[in-house]
């Protein structure tokens, strides 16, 4: 084994491949604390010849491969298995932009650049690169690509796949592909880098993309607004996009329990309205000209609202600072819920109309077998994408409740499908629900998704253990 790890040591330095436990440590364990590995080495490649050389020195001695970005997510996708000695290759130092494309509306960028950074290099050209999430700052965009990430503005530009024009990806081999192509238009067969989008590192190692770029936004408006309930929202929703169109940005629910535990953890943190509201959506319109008004139009649309019975209160953010404000309420709800304990998180997706009867009927039954079960609820209702998290407030019965994940999963995820929707919007499959999807796709759709990963990494080398299990191909029940 010294011999593998000096040929690892030969292509990316000495220096960075990591076998000290204390160094490797935070590689091996996922954000949330949930998921602990093991590891031979921890490798840090800095460019896409050195990740691919790495890989060719795993295939070789067949050793298992666990690609990682910024660690930041949230099913164990990037995260070793135990038990397994893996080489986890890190890819934070392939960080650089290689280009930007101002009259294409593209950027070329490796996959170790932090989103924030693909933001701010697009805002140097005057463009802006929309995927946003809570944790930009340390997320790294090959991560973003892998798991499909979503966030807040999916709503008005689409989720990582639709993002993405081209890939660069070393494959399990070793060999690469060349991807990069800043085409929106490309009927040359078929579309090879939907494979790698999604499938969480199991198929290849993404090195860079060509991502699609749009006008800078000049002009905002935002506001947090007071709804009744979930059905008000989606009529919130319906009446703000016929009044203003594609400049509804973003749309983001959230449950009173939700903001009780921002404003429990989070220092600073305030209620906007006066009077608590059992629901609230945050709303932000954005426009590229610098003469529109979109304050104006959104007044309006609220007051509509209000006339309808759709809202009952409202507070508009009269500047850059209160607009952040109120985000931050939104953004830091994830970290509260950390503070706060251990819960049984659900990221779901359902039909946008259909949302007041998911979060109606699953309250109802999940209340019925645990009386008093604290629902935090909250997310992207603007493309029907929920965060349904629950827990017991009090310690002792939380650890119970735990217990009791499977039984809590099959009330959640068993009315998710029957209403037409999905168990894993945008935080992917990674270990978490790795078998919870075998009760949810058919058998049909297992065989066909192994069927590809046997043709990319027939030896089962990549990123093992996450999205596929051993025995996916069979059904798990009836």
């Amino acid at each position: 084994m010294s011999e593998f790890l000096q040929r690892l040591g030969d292509v990316v330095g000495g220096q960075h491949v990591l076998t000290d436990p204390q160094e490797m440590a935070p590689y091996l364990t996922d954000w949330r604390g949930r998921y602990h590995g093991d590891a031979l080495a921890v490798v840090r490649p800095g460019s896409v010849e050195g990740v691919a050389g790495v890989v060719r020195a795993c295939a070789d001695a067949g050793v298992p491969m666990v690609p990682q970005g910024g660690n930041t997510g949230l099913c164990g996708g990037a995260t070793p298995l135990p038990g397994r000695k893996s080489v986890v290759i890190c890819l934070a130092r392939l960080n650089r932009v290689r280009a930007t494309d101002v009259d294409n509306n593209t950027i070329c960028v490796e996959a170790g650049c932090t989103l924030a950074a693909v933001q701010e290099a697009a805002a140097a050209v005057d463009r802006l690169f929309p995927l946003s999430l809570a944790s930009e700052g340390s997320c790294l965009i090959g991560g973003n690509l892998s798991t499909n990430a979503g966030g807040v503005q999916v709503l008005r530009y689409g989720n990582a796949r639709e993002l993405a024009l081209g890939l660069e990806v070393v494959l399990p081999d070793g060999r690469v592909w060349d991807g990069l192509r800043g085409l929106r238009k490309d009927n040359t067969g078929y579309d090879l880098k939907q494979l790698f989008i999604g499938a969480e590192g199991t198929l290849g190692i993404i090195t860079a993309a060509v991502l699609k770029l749009f006008p800078a936004v000049r002009q905002r408006a935002t506001a947090w607004v007071a709804v009744a309930d979930p059905a008000a929202a989606v009529g919130l929703l319906g009446l703000l996009r016929a009044a203003c169109g594609e400049r509804v940005t973003a749309f983001e629910l959230i449950g009173r329990s939700a903001l009780e535990l921002v404003l429990a953890h989070i220092p600073g943190a305030r209620d906007p309205l006066g009077a608590p509201a059992d629901w609230a959506v945050l709303v932000e319109l954005s426009d590229a000209a610098a003469e529109a008004d979109p304050s104006s139009q959104l007044e309006g649309a609220l007051t509509a609202a209000f006339d309808k019975g759709l809202a009952s209160d409202a507070v508009v953010a009269t500047s850059l600072t209160q607009a952040q404000a109120l985000w931050a309420l939104r953004e830091n709800i994830s970290e509260a819920q950390r503070i706060e304990g251990v819960s049984i998180k659900h990221d779901v997706a359902v039909p946008v109309s259909r949302i007041p009867e998911f979060l109606a009927r699953a309250g109802q039954a999940l209340s019925a077998v645990w009386p008093g079960v604290r629902i935090v609820a909250f997310g992207h209702i603007g493309d029907g994408n929920l965060h349904y998290n629950l827990s017991k407030s009090v310690a002792g019965d939380n650890v119970e409740f735990i217990a009791r994940t499977s039984e809590v999963n099959r009330i959640v995820h068993d009315l998710v499908a029957a209403l037409g929707g999905s168990i894993s919007a945008e935080h992917g499959i990674g270990q978490l629900k790795r078998e919870e999807i075998r009760l949810y796709k058919s058998a049909l759709e297992l065989e066909l998704m192994q069927a590809v990963k046997k043709a990319f990494d027939p030896r089962g080398l990549m990123n093992p253990g996450k999205v596929l299990s051993a025995e996916a191909g069979k059904v798990a029940r009836a």
